[in-house]
């Protein structure tokens, strides 16, 4: 796989005698990775099977009680759609709301919650936006890696704050500028 705008290279690359394909995406650890480093591909394809999962929960399930069901979408449905989202996570308003329409009609289709808006059935039901919930993940995910008990070196990723006149705490973190495209909205500064 050929990353960026490159043009394909017509060198055949082998492995033994075996001719390895020239593609566009390949899986890996169960996220879609494209080419052009967009992760639209791989969450179209997790909404898509979320939704399924929602629709087969609502059809499998005789009592309509909100705990159950709450309870259903939590195990089998919030997974799907929290994997490796520190990895993934989205970039753009399509992908940001795909993600959280899942959960927003899920709720809807709760029989005490389908005159409410999303916001309510939130509150109501103890549980968080996902996009909340990403923000989350990636904030312990930074936490872990700054204090080391991840097996990841930190000055690899992550720099502090060059200007030691910051307020606070000492472990303030450096953005540093990116003009690609491909670097700018990713979690670790590489």
């Amino acid at each position: 796989m050929i990353i960026g705008k490159q043009s394909p290279f017509n060198i055949d690359v082998k492995i033994g005698d075996l001719c390895l394909p020239h593609v566009t995406s390949c899986r890996d650890l169960g996220i879609q990775v494209c080419s052009s480093l967009s992760n639209s591909s791989h969450i179209a394809n997790v909404v898509n099977v979320a939704s399924q999962r929602c629709n087969l929960i609502m059809r499998s399930f005789i009592t309509r009680d909100t705990n159950i069901l709450e309870r259903a979408f939590i195990t089998y449905v919030k997974p799907l759609l929290e994997y490796n989202s520190v990895i993934w996570s989205p970039q753009t308003i399509t992908d940001i709301r795909s993600l959280e329409k899942v959960q927003r009609q899920f709720t809807k289709r709760l029989p005490c919650l389908s005159g409410m808006p999303y916001n309510q059935h939130v509150d109501t039901l103890g549980l968080q936006t996902l996009e909340l919930r990403r923000l989350i993940m990636d904030l312990v995910y930074c936490y872990k890696i700054v204090f080391g008990l991840t097996c990841l070196d930190m000055n690899d990723f992550l720099k502090f704050s060059p200007t030691q006149a910051t307020r606070g705490h000492p472990y303030k973190l450096f953005v540093p500028f990116t003009s690609r495209y491909c670097t700018q909205h990713f979690f670790l500064c590489v």
